[in-house]
């Protein structure tokens, strides 16, 4: 996504775009960076940007839309969101028509039109399969963040800030891990952060602050009690947690800390990670930046549990993320707390 970005901000703008995937806000910040770059004005743009929706067109519609000059400026953005949900014609010939007259398009664009299809996650076989074939060479994909950590580090950092280590730590604990609430948030951080004089660095205490994180009661306080392995004071405080939290909002923090912890032990637990330098120990447990100072917490952690320990734990806890998401019943949600605890420590 960085070397697309780039690229529009130098001016190289494709004649369309195919862009896939669940990261919705990703897709409209390079649509608007697109837009941006290709009209003078504001007003400009909003006479010659035109928004179609996949259901309401079929790719006959869409190309002959294309085709057509723009009033006024050398140039038009024609938007179609859900284009996975393009309308079909009524017969299998015709459908093979209007796939021969996308492909043609797309081999020879018309150079007054930047198109720009918007679509969800595409299965692996359709993406191979028309219409979507006819856009390899334009095809750009924004999967599901994997590094919540990386993700936000650098996109503070592309706004010039950066998080401390521990600020890092509470900022992808409680955030849910999307683009969209990632970048949100951290505009809020960042507004907030900026009243203060100084160097321009997040703190625990910004993100304390700004998310409504208890100083007392919260995970990190949680993860020591668990390398402790006690069961009062880690469930004590995961009850105080959901209280503040709510219930089951507040569970879900539990299981995603408590799932990226015990990965990160059974990781540490295989002897050639623990020879590894600590800057390395720490890529292979997904910290960047200045997290690589938790590296040590984490090589006290392992002597509390073995790989074993780890396996039965993650095994444990997407037994209970399966019940809070209702695929099987449970009484209620500080129930569903005090067993996980029992089953993890007990």
């Amino acid at each position: 996504m960085e070397a697309l970005k780039k690229n529009i901000s130098a001016g190289a703008i494709s004649p369309v775009y195919l862009l896939y995937g669940p990261e919705s806000y990703l897709k409209e910040e390079v649509a608007s960076m697109i837009r941006n770059a290709i009209f003078p004005s504001e007003s400009d743009a909003a006479c010659n940007t035109h928004i179609f929706y996949g259901t309401d067109l079929t790719i006959g519609e869409l190309v002959s839309k294309a085709s057509e000059y723009p009033m006024f400026t050398q140039k038009q953005l024609i938007i179609v969101r859900q284009f996975e949900k393009i309308k079909k014609p009524s017969t299998k010939e015709q459908q093979k028509q209007h796939d021969e007259k996308l492909s043609r398009y797309i081999a020879n664009p018309a150079e007054f039109t930047v198109l720009i299809c918007d679509s969800d996650q595409i299965d692996k076989k359709e993406i191979e399969k028309l219409p979507f074939s006819a856009f390899k060479k334009f095809r750009h994909e924004f999967p599901v963040i994997k590094s919540p950590d990386l993700f936000a580090y650098n996109r503070a950092k592309a706004s010039g800030w950066e998080f401390d280590a521990d600020a890092l730590k509470a900022f992808t604990a409680y955030i849910q891990p999307s683009a969209r609430e990632i970048c949100h948030e951290i505009e809020k951080i960042i507004m907030y952060a900026s009243t203060r004089n100084g160097e321009r660095h997040i703190t625990a205490h910004d993100v304390y602050d700004c998310v409504g994180i208890s100083r007392t009661y919260n995970v990190f306080e949680l993860e020591k009690a668990l390398a402790e392995r006690s069961l009062r004071l880690c469930s004590g405080i995961s009850l105080m947690i959901m209280d503040q939290e709510g219930q089951k909002e507040g569970l879900g923090n539990i299981i995603r800390f408590l799932t990226t912890f015990f990965i990160r032990i059974w990781k540490l637990s295989l002897p050639e990670v623990q020879k590894m330098p600590h800057a390395e120990i720490a890529k292979t447990l997904g910290m960047f930046g200045k997290q690589e100072y938790f590296v040590k917490n984490y090589l006290a952690y392992i002597k509390s549990f073995s790989q074993k320990d780890a396996e039965q734990a993650l095994s444990v806890l997407q037994e209970t993320d399966a019940a809070l998401k209702g695929l099987r019943s449970y009484p209620d949600e500080k129930y569903l707390l005090l067993q996980l605890m029992q089953k993890l420590l007990g």
